[in-house]
């Protein structure tokens, strides 16, 4: 996968739209929103077009990325913590936020929002689907939370050696946005090795196909949460996919989820 982006200024040259949460004063604001400005996201989104999922260049720093990383053991930071190999997802951990969401968090998710709207509009139009999504973030989440779906769905994942994430979508009620992210916040080769984020596309009347992304730290992918349009010989066709993670050989490897619809 390329990474695109439109300048080689350094990181952090650009301020972090929006405020600081009260509960993270002692943390200092974190300038990822501005480095999204510096993504080429027509080129990003061609690439989501031809595969369902597209790298972006560097986002957060080491040391930012560490910051978003330890707050999974800060446990009143979450709604709850998910035991895979309990449920069957496979092995390792993860943490939902509560809404109240650490300002780094809550500031990508909503710079994520507007730059992917386009790219979801497209997909449902070719789909000849609706395309509920308002303009803004809150009016949206407005949305989820009349139709029941009220819970906070962004997450922190933590894998350590023999854990692995089972092929899955995040779907979690009838509102569904078609595009989600997830940020690497360790180094792959250095921090763990194995970990790949993997993905499948089911394709009509033919095996699926697969494909894996080392994700570097503080490189986020975006990728579909449930289907892409696929051209076919009779017009638009609504291919299926899944994604999850291969096992982690050695080290901790953490992620840090950003989902644009609520839970139910």
């Amino acid at each position: 996968m390329t990474v695109h982006t439109t300048t080689d200024r350094p990181p952090g040259e650009l301020p972090l739209v929006g405020e600081t949460s009260p509960t993270d004063t002692a943390r200092p604001p974190v300038p990822a929103v501005g480095r999204l400005d510096r993504t080429d996201w027509a080129a990003l989104a061609a690439d989501l077009d031809a595969y369902g999922h597209a790298l972006t260049g560097p986002l957060l720093t080491p040391a930012e990325c560490r910051a978003i990383s330890t707050l999974y053991d800060e446990p009143d930071r979450f709604r709850t913590t998910v035991d895979m190999a309990r449920h069957r997802f496979g092995s390792g951990q993860y943490r939902y936020f509560t809404h109240d969401l650490p300002s780094p968090v809550r500031d990508l998710r909503a710079a994520f929002y507007p730059r992917l709207l386009p790219v979801a509009r497209g997909w449902a139009a070719k789909l000849g689907a609706p395309a509920p999504w308002p303009d803004e973030l809150d009016a949206w989440v407005e949305l989820c939370r009349a139709a029941g779906q009220v819970k906070s769905a962004q997450i922190l994942l933590r894998y350590g050696p023999g854990d692995w994430n089972a092929l899955h979508r995040d779907v979690f009620g009838e509102l569904v946005f078609p595009l989600q992210v997830v940020i690497g916040l360790d180094a792959p080769g250095t921090d763990f090795t194995g970990g790949e984020f993997l993905m499948t596309e089911q394709r009509a009347r033919a095996q699926s196909r697969g494909s894996s992304t080392t994700l570097p730290q503080g490189h986020a992918l975006v990728f579909t949460t449930r289907e892409r349009p696929v051209p076919t010989k009779r017009g638009w066709s609504a291919a299926p996919m899944r994604h999850g993670v291969s096992t982690v050989r050695s080290g901790r490897r953490h992620a840090l989820g950003l989902v644009f619809h609520d839970a139910s």
